[in-house]
């Protein structure tokens, strides 16, 4: 842990070096109302290294990892196991030192295991093409709203009840200046009539599967509605594991396929970083944001790797650019790569049944529950329950037992006063028999 405190001296050296009369100086433009002082906070006087470092661990035996109890915890970020052989090959200093490939001649070995890896990504999204990764399934799926208003010309991105909140939030975040959002009424559990809100000024249709309560959504007619009013189909998938066992968004009409990729080869690591897939049809690839890797054969007909598109503002015009993605999460899409490899076809389909099986039995489980109901009728490894208390206030109590018992929909929607029983709960190979009955036994206790 580096602890490299500033003297005032050292303080006072660098206001003066800056021009500034004192620290408050350096925040005047920020309303008083809106400031906070150390005052604010409830934290401890200035103290020593060793001090600062037992104080620091103190807090940090606070936590609990998600292997230290039975976890349930999904929402967009899953506990998966990942082969030790994934991290071995990464640490490799052929990858940790070769970073971001702004010089592709000299970066052959990361530029194919970019192009290993948009491969795998059309392959399983069933889309023609992939980019190179991007930052995080939000942060793609907001750039697949940017492109389908780039593609269509138009100014409005319907977004589903059912994505994720976090996504959608990151959509008008980026893509507020563009045009209009609108977000089609929650509906936990049931398909809402998204096709309705679709008209002429319509750019794209963004829609989860499996939802943010875990519900499998049919894409084939919202696509074949979107297409008829000439708007494109955006699909988020938030558990790539998924596609190891549903129809690819691809082969159900989607145009745009935005996904985080976490779950494979990536563990959770306190919500990143994450890598983002991003997959396309061929006949839009050049609005197409982020990198793409190609592969050519160079003057003496030897096999070669380049960046065949790489429309950034670093290298064209800024108005110009497809958007302000500065890099891609390589060494995540390296570890993606590397475990789907070792997965392979069949190991994918296996370990997406696996996630099904289990995810299966413990709703079964605890349905069964008094007062337990299931919300969701069709779900991959992730499902909804209605409790007949509010679900955040069940979720503390079950941590104080020791379980880890899901995400409270309330957290993800606190405006929303109509999802505050329900609980968003996962389940995926790591989750073991002893795990669900301790699960089970918890909650048949905290709700009797």
């Amino acid at each position: 842990m580096r602890y490299l405190p500033l003297a005032k001296d050292d303080r006072a050296a660098m206001l003066r070096k800056i021009g500034a009369r004192d620290v408050d100086a350096l925040f005047r433009d920020v309303p008083k109302a809106a400031a906070a002082r150390v005052s604010d906070f409830d934290l401890p006087d200035m103290q020593g290294e060793l001090e600062v470092e037992r104080y620091l661990s103190r807090l940090a035996a606070k936590n609990v990892a998600a292997g230290d109890a039975p976890f349930f915890c999904g929402a967009g970020a899953y506990k998966h196991h990942v082969p030790a052989a994934v991290d071995h090959l990464i640490q490799r200093s052929e990858f940790l030192t070769s970073y971001t490939p702004y010089q592709p001649e000299i970066s052959q070995g990361t530029l194919q295991c970019l192009f290993e890896f948009q491969t795998q990504v059309a392959l399983i999204t069933g889309m023609d093409v992939a980019n190179a990764s991007l930052y995080d399934g939000s942060t793609a799926t907001a750039e697949a709203v940017l492109m389908a208003m780039r593609v269509t010309r138009r100014p409005k991105a319907i977004l589903s009840g059912g994505l994720h909140p976090h996504y959608g939030e990151t959509v008008r975040t980026v893509a507020h200046l563009h045009g209009e959002v609108v977000r089609a009424p929650v509906s936990p559990g049931r398909a809402e009539d998204v096709i309705a809100l679709i008209d002429d000024q319509t750019a794209c249709v963004v829609v989860q599967s499996p939802d943010v309560f875990g519900l499998i959504r049919d894409l084939k007619p919202i696509a074949e509605a979107a297409h008829a009013k000439g708007a494109l189909l955006v699909a988020v998938v938030t558990e790539v594991v998924s596609l190891g066992l549903l129809e690819p968004p691809g082969h159900q009409g989607a145009d745009i396929v935005a996904a985080e990729g976490q779950s494979i080869g990536n563990g959770l690591n306190f919500g990143g970083p994450y890598v983002g897939l991003f997959a396309t049809r061929d006949k839009f690839v050049r609005q197409m944001p982020g990198r793409l890797c190609g592969e050519t054969v160079d003057a003496d007909g030897r096999r070669g790797y380049v960046l065949t598109l790489s429309t950034r503002e670093q290298h064209i015009r800024r108005e110009k650019a497809t958007s302000n993605i500065c890099t891609n999460s390589g060494l995540c899409a390296l570890a993606f790569t590397i475990h789907l490899s070792l997965l392979g076809e069949e190991g994918l389909t296996r370990l997406a049944r696996l996630n099904h099986a289990r995810a299966a039995a413990l709703a079964d489980r605890l349905a069964k529950v008094k007062g337990v109901s299931a919300v969701t009728p069709a779900f991959f490894n992730e499902f909804t329950l209605r409790l007949p208390k509010p679900a955040a206030e069940v979720v503390d109590t079950l941590a104080a037992k020791g379980v880890i018992a899901g995400v409270p929909a309330s957290r993800l929607m606190p405006s929303n006063a109509a999802v505050r029983d329900l609980l968003i709960v996962a389940a995926t190979e790591t989750t073991s028999d002893e795990d669900c009955t301790a699960f089970a036994a918890a909650l048949t206790e905290v709700l009797s």
